[in-house]
């Protein structure tokens, strides 16, 4: 049973957060949670208490989420040596498929889950449901420090968001649903892109007009 000074801490949160919940009743947020702080289940859990509070308050949350130290980590698991050009991973046909086995699987219904335990209804999704979220190829600048010379460089399957269908998106809202969604998505060349999760939440934002993008 929750004792009074968990009760205490409760209210004072509930205090701070009502005039900003009260500010975006009804409205769009969306939410990116990074990598970094997913390996912490003590800062999971709190990060999915606020998303349920959220939506609570008639706020509708959209959660975006990264993954790069757990790919990182399951590339070294399973002996597949990165390749980077101008400091950036290059992501290969090979490394394609773990990217999208760890942010679209493992990851993805990990946030799922902890959300759904507070008592909401979460559902994962990446860019290929529905069709949400179109990529192309990205291609980066990079200049030698030595010479100012700039090169363009070869990702791999480094993509960018190029087109995002947001009829998904609104049926999951009307239905109290909270998306979770990983930055994988198809280009319309049949390939599939792992997509920087600050853009892909961006352009999701962009796409639905929301009210807030938070990081």
């Amino acid at each position: 049973m929750p004792d009074i000074e968990s009760f205490s801490r409760d209210a004072a949160i509930l205090s701070q957060a009502l005039p900003y919940m009260q500010r975006y009743e009804g409205k769009t947020v969306v939410v990116k949670y990074g990598g970094h702080a997913m390996g912490d289940l003590v800062l999971g859990k709190a990060f999915a208490r606020d998303i349920a509070l959220l939506k609570q308050s008639k706020v509708n949350p959209i959660v975006v989420h990264g993954g790069g130290p757990q790919i990182a980590s399951m590339l070294k698991n399973l002996g597949i040596e990165s390749k980077f050009e101008g400091g950036l991973r290059v992501t290969d046909a090979r490394t394609m498929e773990v990217v999208e086995m760890v942010l679209a699987g493992s990851i993805n219904k990990e946030i799922v889950a902890l959300i759904n335990a507070e008592g909401e209804w979460a559902i994962g999704l990446c860019g290929k449901d529905g069709n949400m979220v179109f990529a192309r190829k990205a291609h980066k600048i990079w200049k030698d420090p030595g010479s100012n010379i700039e090169k363009v460089l070869d990702l791999g399957f480094v993509g960018e968001p190029v087109e995002v269908d947001r009829t998904l998106l609104d049926l999951l809202a009307r239905s109290e649903m909270i998306p979770v969604i990983a930055p994988v998505a198809p280009g319309r060349d049949g390939h599939t892109y792992n997509i920087n999760a600050d853009t892909f939440a961006g352009a999701i934002a962009g796409s639905l007009g929301a009210k807030r993008l938070l990081f």
